[in-house]
């Protein structure tokens, strides 16, 4: 923001009554019917002379625009302590949101983590190798000795014994 120069300009005059318009003239209506008379042209105005301003304004002049340059001056100072605010604001907003970044990513390892020991634990709730082969011969065993079983007894209802007892 551009500081006010101290300038002091001469007031305008006040406008003297002969500047104003006379009062015997009549108004003019909106729409001039075809009865009515043109009016007369007025009297041109008298021109208006400037008068110098005395000299014992321009010190009241002088202080009031120094009062207003230095409230410019504070108001200046405290838009720049606002925008240093703002400034420092938006910089800790950057900053919040890259901790909210981070946080969400690690949430999502987290996530994951949960995942694979889930698997982690439905693989280790599989039988090994060891308890597999166990599993294999067992079967084995049994499934001789009922075969072994159904041809030298039979199925009662559907046949008999084909081996001899």
């Amino acid at each position: 923001m551009a500081k006010i120069e101290p300038t002091v300009a001469t007031p305008p005059a006040p406008q003297t009554e002969a500047a104003s318009a006379p009062a015997n003239l009549a108004p003019v209506p909106a729409f001039p019917s075809a009865s009515t008379p043109a009016p007369a042209p007025a009297p041109a105005p008298a021109p208006i002379r400037a008068e110098p301003a005395p000299a014992a304004t321009e010190p009241r002049k002088l202080d009031q625009l120094s009062r207003i340059e230095e409230k410019a001056a504070r108001i200046e100072e405290k838009f720049a302590r606002y925008e240093a605010v703002l400034t420092r604001a938006e910089a800790s907003l950057e900053r919040s949101a890259g901790k909210v970044d981070n946080a969400v990513g690690t949430l999502d390892i987290g996530g994951i983590r949960n995942e694979i020991a889930a698997l982690r634990q439905r693989v280790d709730a599989t039988p090994r190798a060891g308890t597999l082969f166990v599993t294999a011969a067992v079967t084995a065993v049994l499934t001789v000795l009922l075969t072994i079983l159904v041809l030298k007894f039979g199925v009662p209802g559907l046949f008999g014994g084909l081996l001899p007892r």
